[in-house]
């Protein structure tokens, strides 16, 4: 009788004690930074870092991250730079950006202000000055491959990086650098190129697989927007892309702090470089903030290390020749010609390629079909909007070759004369390999 009472006051006592550690544990887990929880990474993915995003976090120039920089020497392929990083050594590594400045520019005056800012939200950064300030685009891509090189095997910091997670971003011939350097190594996970321009002219982007962002200014008269939409329109329609246009932006906008640009970037590297779709609602369908941008073409939706849906099933149809978008008429009336005009990102150039190989558009809530006029299958057919209805003159195919072909005629999408005006009208053409038959989807 007496053992048994000691039992029961000794379990008593056990249960009191637990009761305690318990009562103490659940306050200390209370007294936890409210984003505490959101730190830790996903189960089905170990690169996810940092609180949900939201739009006043993307703006805000200070990340969740704590960051440090160190300086680099010359001699590594480069001439030398600065590389920022966070110094939270818990998560595991980082996802990288090398990032090389514009003709006759440095680092250092021009796109310094990213490297910490760009750390603050995961990423390690290296800024790259080029070996003499009149180095070419090739030269300054074969900079950025260096750096990345240098920064993965060399480099204080090497530890903190991932090797398989690296990008790259340039501005001006830099950005023709990020370009040419994307095309060189395609296991980059991202590229973006800033006003991207070749000094000799001759940039595509044809061979590009890399995830790629192309940024220009409305009022850039360096890399002119009619430029760069003639560059975008030569992405491969399977690479996923996104080409945005900054309202008001000149040549050098890109050059001091502002968060329109990072409102962009960040996403981007965010969806790629560490496959955080959480970042993805922030590139489609549209920008944070739509009002500063002019015009935005993406190719929705991004799935991290896939390609473009459809080979890019959604997104302008870019007239190569005349640098230049397919454009419905903006009444949306059934029955007007389809023409091409200044890409703009807007409802009426924006596509969608269905399973049943239709081209729809969809204006004021109503959604029209790419149509040959008549049914018409003779050269000089009118190609205009219709209501939707199955038929064969609704149906198109994209050629690898870049032409659009009506499935019932078998003939070219054209713009009529040649044209590269404003509001050239469209029509069907016997196929003869002109550029005005030519177009770019996505």
């Amino acid at each position: 009788m007496g053992r048994g009472g000691t039992t029961r006051r000794l379990a008593g006592i056990v249960v009191a004690i637990l009761a305690v550690v318990t009562t103490l544990a659940a306050g200390v887990l209370a007294a936890r930074p409210a984003l505490a929880q959101p730190w830790d990474t996903t189960a089905g993915n170990p690169y996810q870092r940092g609180p949900d995003p939201t739009v006043a976090m993307i703006e805000s120039r200070t990340g969740p991250f704590a960051t440090a920089s160190t300086s680099v020497p010359a001699g590594y392929g480069f001439n030398g730079g600065m590389v920022y990083y966070p110094t939270d050594t818990s998560l595991g590594t980082w996802g990288a950006l090398a990032i090389v400045p514009g003709y006759s520019a440095l680092f250092a005056d021009e796109e310094a202000w990213m490297g910490p800012w760009l750390a603050s939200f995961g990423f390690v950064v290296i800024g790259v000055e080029t070996t003499t300030r009149t180095d070419s685009a090739d030269a300054r891509g074969t900079e950025l491959l260096a750096a990345l090189n240098y920064l993965t095997t060399q480099s204080p910091v090497r530890d903190r990086v991932d090797p398989n997670r690296l990008s790259v971003l340039g501005h001006s011939a830099g950005g023709a650098g990020a370009m040419l350097a994307a095309e060189r190594q395609p296991a980059l996970k991202a590229a973006v190129g800033l006003a991207p321009g070749s000094p000799v002219g001759n940039l595509s982007l044809a061979t590009d697989t890399v995830p790629t962002m192309v940024i220009g200014g409305q009022n850039d008269a360096v890399v002119t927007p009619s430029y760069l939409s003639g560059l975008y329109a030569t992405m491969p329609a399977s690479t996923q892309s996104d080409f945005a246009q900054i309202a008001g932006a000149d040549h050098v906008y890109y050059t001091h702090p502002n968060n329109v640009e990072m409102k962009l970037l960040i996403p981007w590297l965010k969806t790629f470089l560490d496959n955080d779709i959480r970042y993805t609602p922030f590139l489609c369908p549209a920008p944070p903030d739509p009002s500063s941008i002019s015009m935005y073409s993406p190719k929705c939706p991004y799935v991290p290390g896939g390609s473009a849906p459809g080979g890019g099933n959604t997104g302008a149809l870019h007239a190569v020749g005349a640098a230049k978008c397919l454009a419905a008429p903006s009444t949306g009336t059934p029955g007007a010609q389809v023409t091409i005009g200044t890409c703009d990102g807007q409802a009426g150039q924006t596509w969608t390629r269905t399973t049943a190989a239709q081209l729809t558009v969809t204006l004021a809530g109503t959604t029209l079909c790419l149509d040959a006029n008549g049914r018409g299958t003779s050269p000089g057919t009118k190609v205009i909007v219709w209501s939707c209805n199955g038929q064969a003159n609704q149906q198109w195919n994209l050629n690898t070759n870049g032409t659009v072909t009506g499935a019932q005629s078998g003939l070219c999408l054209d713009v009529t004369g040649s044209s590269t005006a404003e509001g050239a009208p469209v029509e069907l053409w016997s196929c003869n390999g002109g550029s005005n038959q030519r177009w770019s989807f996505g």
